[in-house]
Formats: C-alpha cells, structure tokens, sequence
C-alpha cells in the first residue's frame, strides 16, 4: 500500500476529534470518520433490524431512533453491543474503504474509535492512539456526553483498555496538557512517518 493512511483511535473522550480536526484545518488531510459511517448504516434495512430486536423501546414519540435509549442498552450488554457492531461494522469498513481510494494519492486519516476491537488495523498504514489520564477522561466523557459517573464509567470499560491500545500504537499522543502540546506531539508524528 502506498498510500498513508493515518488510523486515529484511542479511548473515548481523550481527544480523537480535536486531533482529526487539527490534521485537518492545519494539513488538509481528508478524514475519514468511522462514527459518522456508523451513524449512517442505522438507516433502512438496519433499522429494520433494530426494531425487530428491540421494539419500541428505542424510538422516541415520533417513531425516531433514540440514540441514547439504544446506547444504554449496548454499553449494559456486551451481547448486544456485540450484535450491534456485527450489524454496523461491515457498512463502516466499506465506506472507509471507498473513501480512501477516492484519495488514493493523498495521505488520509481515518478517526475509527474501536480501530483494534472491529479488527480494522489492516485498513491502516499507522496507528496513532490518543490518550490522556484516566481521571481526565472520565470528567470530560461526564461534560461532553452529559452522563453520570456510572454511565461515564460504563462506556469507557466496554471498550478495549487505553492501555492495551498504546501498546498496539506506533505513535502514542497524549492529550492530557494544553493544545499547543498536544498539537506539537501532532506536528512530530506526522513528520516521522511522512513518506
């Protein structure tokens, strides 16, 4: 593959999208995002699917999908997570697939929260996981999704440990100071592995 093909992943809320956005605004890079793929495939014959599975419980008054209702369910079952990501990931992959080759002679990043657990590392020339202190990640998940601790605590521990991920990295980018370091840890990266 001679394209560069930047996978962005990391544990939820450590800051994935500030550095997408980043890449984005101060190199042009096209970014790829795996969420809003998945966002899209819970549309038609897999919404169908939704209902068939879970009733009404996860549409609201007017017949539309809640996605909150929906994530309180697959973040207290790994099962349904799992069916869910069954039903979801493969649309995703494709349309990261299409994507990209539509930039075939540009360097892409392709910002894909659950890079290692969809088993998406073949899609990617580098692995770059953005992380922060645990603490810090719990209060901005807390503020940015308004959850209880709870609810906060939950979504993080169904995902692969932010451990396990910076081991699998080939560039770890930590997110727990100010922009200008975090964006100079951005800067460096991206120089080291330029083709």
């Amino acid at each position: 593959m001679n394209q560069r093909i930047i996978g962005i992943t990391g544990g939820i809320a450590t800051g994935k999208t500030t550095v997408s956005d980043y890449l984005h605004l101060t190199y042009q890079l096209p970014i790829l995002d795996a969420d809003i793929y998945a966002r899209q495939a819970l549309t038609d014959h897999r919404l169908a699917s939704l209902q068939n599975r879970y009733g009404k419980l996860i549409f609201n008054e007017q017949g539309e999908l809640d996605r909150r209702k929906l994530g309180t369910i697959i973040f207290e079952s790994a099962v349904e997570r799992q069916w869910l990501e069954r039903l979801i990931h493969p649309y995703v992959k494709a349309n990261l697939l299409d994507q990209a080759s539509l930039h075939a002679t540009a360097t892409v990043a392709m910002a894909i929260p659950l890079l290692f657990e969809a088993k998406m590392q073949d899609l990617v020339t580098e692995i770059w996981v953005i992380a922060c202190e645990s603490q810090q990640q719990l209060q901005r998940l807390v503020n940015r999704n308004h959850l209880t601790v709870s609810e906060a605590e939950q979504r993080i521990s169904s995902q692969m440990a932010l451990s396990e991920k910076m081991e699998l990295a080939d560039v770890v980018i930590f997110n727990s100071g100010n922009l200008e370091d975090l964006f100079y840890q951005v800067d460096q990266a991206l120089q080291r592995f330029a083709l």
